[in-house]
């Protein structure tokens, strides 16, 4: 079974102590950078909370440390489902969709 999409959010920026407020268990993310729309990442995964920790989102410097300059902003949105499968299924049908309507504006 699939719940519905939670409010795009904000993406934690680092080093301001900001949490990710997302389901412990299977689902559906999605992240978007916030000024034009565009699809940064998208998956169907086990864990939604553990899979948007885990995002890689920003460009790292020569010396090793996250560029400021070079940090996205990003937002994000989650859906939570029973299974994992179910969760694949849906990402399925979502990219069916979007293949079809792009397929269609083109």
């Amino acid at each position: 079974m699939i719940s519905t999409w939670s409010e795009w959010k904000r993406y934690p920026r680092p080093g301001r102590g900001e949490n990710l407020e997302a389901p412990i268990s299977p689902g559906i993310y999605e992240v978007r950078y916030a000024g034009t729309g565009a699809l940064h990442s998208f998956g169907a995964v086990d864990n939604v909370a553990q899979a948007l920790a885990l995002l890689s989102v920003g460009g790292k410097s020569w010396f090793g440390r996250r560029d400021a300059a070079v940090q996205a902003d990003l937002e994000y949105r989650t859906c939570a489902t029973s299974t994992k499968a179910d969760a694949k299924a849906a990402a399925e049908r979502m990219i069916g969709r979007r293949e079809t309507y792009m397929s269609g504006a083109a």
